[in-house]
């Protein structure tokens, strides 16, 4: 199966109208949705876990739990090597197996958004580890609970998770991967405090409880991949209106807010002092 790298999360509202004008483009929800995610998760942390990344965030003066979230799609600019290394890790194919989580065929040598997942959340647990390690883990983990939870970011090889499914969207050339990353979402127009408000105002997300991330990193990936392979979400026209983004925008939504709870638990999980 051929697998793609994916640099998810380009830089808000500027970048999300290019994603919707540039077809092959492939990011994650935009900057926006990475960092809604992290700050969905912040009020949610324990003082154990806040006062930890606080102090792993003192390494580089005014930063957030929010403003690293994007960090991991800018490293093929900021760092090349580590960017090439872990363009890998922002995704996993599934969808041909029936979203079956199959390790040793979709994720070899751990190269895949669950197992980086796993990886990163230990070295962050591992308090042995130099800040500056444990802080690179911090930023991928924030990023990578973000990327699990977009469908695409779990569903088919064969078309690059949507990005060489051609389309268009309100009149303006796009692909399927681009749509969910942010074309859905950039015509809104809504700051990151009014879209936090309007994720927060949904119904509270079902299935958040302490991780197990030998089980639970294969099960989010499985949700989100059973969500790429719903009726309707490859639409049976390639020319979309907003009718495609009212059904399918509240499915998205509710997926970055579920990935912000989510990521607090696991945050809240990894930094427990013994």
């Amino acid at each position: 199966m051929k697998t793609f790298p994916i640099c998810s999360f380009p830089l808000l509202l500027a970048a999300l109208v290019t994603t919707a004008l540039v077809p092959g483009q492939a990011w994650a929800w935009g900057a926006q949705g990475h960092r809604l995610v992290a700050r969905v998760a912040e009020p949610l942390l324990d003082p154990q876990a806040k006062a930890d990344i606080q102090h792993l965030l003192a390494a580089e003066p005014g930063a957030t739990l929010d403003s690293i979230a994007p960090w991991a799609d800018q490293l093929r600019a900021q760092d090349p090597d580590l960017g090439k290394r872990s363009a890998s890790w922002h995704y996993i194919n599934m969808g041909e197996e029936g979203c079956a989580y199959v390790q040793p065929k979709q994720c070899p040598d751990g190269k895949c958004v669950v197992e980086a997942l796993k990886t990163q959340s230990a070295l962050l647990a591992d308090r042995s580890n130099s800040d500056a390690a444990r802080l690179q883990a911090l930023k991928f983990v924030v990023h990578l609970m973000g990327d699990i939870h977009q469908p695409m970011h779990a569903g088919y090889g064969h078309d690059r998770g949507g990005n060489t499914y051609q389309l268009q969207f309100d009149g303006r050339g796009t692909n399927l991967h681009s749509l969910w990353d942010s074309g859905m979402f950039y015509a809104q127009g809504r700051n990151d405090d009014q879209f936090l408000q309007q994720l927060l105002a949904l119904p509270a997300p079902e299935g958040v409880s302490r991780p197990e991330l030998q089980q639970d990193a294969p099960r989010w990936a499985v949700e989100s991949c059973h969500i790429a392979m719903r009726p309707g979400v490859y639409p049976n026209t390639r020319k979309l209106d907003e009718q495609y983004a009212d059904t399918w925008r509240p499915v998205a939504e509710a997926q970055v807010r579920l990935a912000g709870e989510r990521l607090a638990v696991l945050l809240n999980t990894l930094l427990d002092r013994p």
